[in-house]
């Protein structure tokens, strides 16, 4: 991969920030507002699973491409189910689960593959990106689910946290 321009490093972040306010926090909000908040959450679990699922894909293009370690792919294996029993957990249970696993994610991205020693198979725009739009969207959980309240927020069918 090639190694990381220091330059694009703010537009990395901002586009990742648009791009999770675009994809995911606004369908999230309205689904959940305006049909069913299971709707609303479905969308971030399963962005959850994608986010967490797309290393594996990256080990396992690395394992076909440049040789990586087949070792990686059970790693990534195992944090995409890591990730995802949070994400889960978060689906019915409290949202707080959900913001967890989106407020964690960040660092497998930054330590193990910007920085660590998975850097080699993974886009270092990738593992950049991921840091404003996992937060943001932890951000988005928690403000709407804990500090404003999916209730007040009219969400259909919230479950209490």
């Amino acid at each position: 991969m090639p190694e990381p321009n220091t330059e694009l490093i703010v537009p990395v972040l901002i586009n990742g920030a648009v791009f999770a306010t675009v994809a995911v926090i606004v369908p999230a909000f309205l689904l959940s507002r305006f049909t069913r908040d299971i709707l609303g959450r479905s969308v971030l679990v399963i962005f959850l699973f994608i986010a967490a699922g797309a290393y594996f894909g990256f080990a396992t293009s690395g394992r076909d491409v440049l040789g990586t370690n087949q070792v990686w792919i059970l790693v990534e294996l195992a944090q995409v189910v890591a990730f995802g029993t949070l994400a889960l957990l978060g689906l019915r249970g409290s949202p707080y689960w959900l913001a967890a696993g989106w407020a964690l994610h960040p660092f497998w991205d930054v330590v193990l593959h910007y920085v660590g020693p998975g850097h080699p198979f993974t886009p270092w725009t990738y593992a950049i990106a991921c840091v404003s739009f996992d937060w943001l969207i932890a951000l988005y959980i928690v403000i709407a689910y804990g500090l404003v309240g999916g209730r007040r927020l009219r969400f259909r069918g919230v479950a209490t946290a």
